[in-house]
């Protein structure tokens, strides 16, 4: 049978301004932060005929969806349908799935691990030291990675998952964070968590503002690149249409001729009231004022971080 990749699709019209995708090295100072691309939520299921595989697992039904306050420099759009719900519209039962790849710890890639009781979870051994994967800690499918499959082109580790389809490290984002290549037909498909928000940072060679470590998020963007300078790559983000509209396309990544850019049409940027409580855009986490004895959001000092993922206030939206 010849392997099937497809996208689970469940936020629409979200944006990323451009200093929040360029910034990481430069700050966002140094870019033109009315420059916004489109952005949205997705993650991947790989069939291979004997295996059906996602690539993470979406956020939790229950987190509310975010409206934009006109000031955030990520919004992630709006929610078409849950991550299961999604994952049917795709094609796939939760209970045909029989593995799961996580790329790294966040709750938009983990959120709906308990879904997927069944499935054996593979999860790079560094991410599982962290509390945001501590559900899997106890999950009877835990499979810890260690990358013992030896190099795989110019990366100099890999975990072979099924035939044709490989997990490779590529720390930076997180200490533990991970993408899959799957191989099929002559095309090397590259599915990623948050290497780059959105396609145009990689051609840029820019990196996103979000990261455990700089230098090691460097050092895999440099990886990356190379790699795809040298192999026809379908390069298939989580944040971005491009990640999806690319494998539909099957367009493969030319690092010297980026596409021309599609920018987010005017309702991408519609203004809504919010509930009160807030929402990260790098990691799920949900400010509930309720929660902390009545404190509004907007009341927290200007050094709070989220205490899941340690990013400023800057970094969420309204729920």
């Amino acid at each position: 049978m010849k392997m099937k990749i497809k996208a689970v699709k469940y936020f629409e019209k979200g944006f990323h301004a451009q200093g929040f995708a360029f910034g990481g090295e430069d700050g966002m100072e140094h870019f033109d932060n009315n420059v916004k691309y489109r952005a949205s939520l997705q993650n991947y299921v790989i069939d291979t005929g004997d295996d059906v595989i996602l690539v993470d697992t979406g956020l939790p039904k229950e987190t509310p969806g975010a409206v934009w306050d006109g000031k955030a420099h990520s919004y992630m759009g709006r929610w078409i349908e849950d991550y299961v719900s999604a994952l049917r519209t795709a094609g796939y039962d939760p209970s045909q799935v029989t593995k799961i790849i996580l790329t790294h710890k966040h709750s938009d890639h983990s959120g709906e691990i308990r879904s997927f009781p069944n499935a054996k979870f593979y999860v790079n051994r560094v991410e599982l030291e962290t509390d945001e994967v501590k559900a899997l800690k106890d999950h009877p499918g835990l499979t810890p990675v260690d990358f013992t499959d030896g190099p795989y082109y110019n990366f100099t580790r890999s975990q072979i998952i099924a035939p044709g389809v490989r997990m490779i490290p590529a720390p930076g984002h997180t200490y533990g964070n991970s993408i899959v290549i799957a191989e099929d037909e002559g095309l090397f498909y590259m599915l990623h968590g948050d290497i780059s928000y959105t396609d145009e940072a990689i051609y840029a060679d820019k990196l996103s503002i979000v990261y455990d470590d700089i230098y090691m998020t460097r050092s895999t963007q440099n990886t990356i690149r190379e790699f795809i300078r040298n192999h026809p790559t379908v390069y298939c983000g989580t944040h971005t249409p491009l990640g999806y509209e690319n494998l539909e396309a099957k367009r493969v990544m030319d690092l010297d001729n980026p596409p021309k850019t599609i920018w987010p049409s005017e309702d991408y940027f519609v203004q809504k009231e919010g509930t009160g409580k807030y929402i990260c855009s790098i990691c799920g986490y949900v400010y509930d004022p309720a929660e902390h004895d009545g404190v509004a959001f907007d009341n927290l000092p200007e050094d709070w971080k989220c205490p899941r993922c340690k990013q400023g206030k800057e970094k969420f939206n309204k729920a």
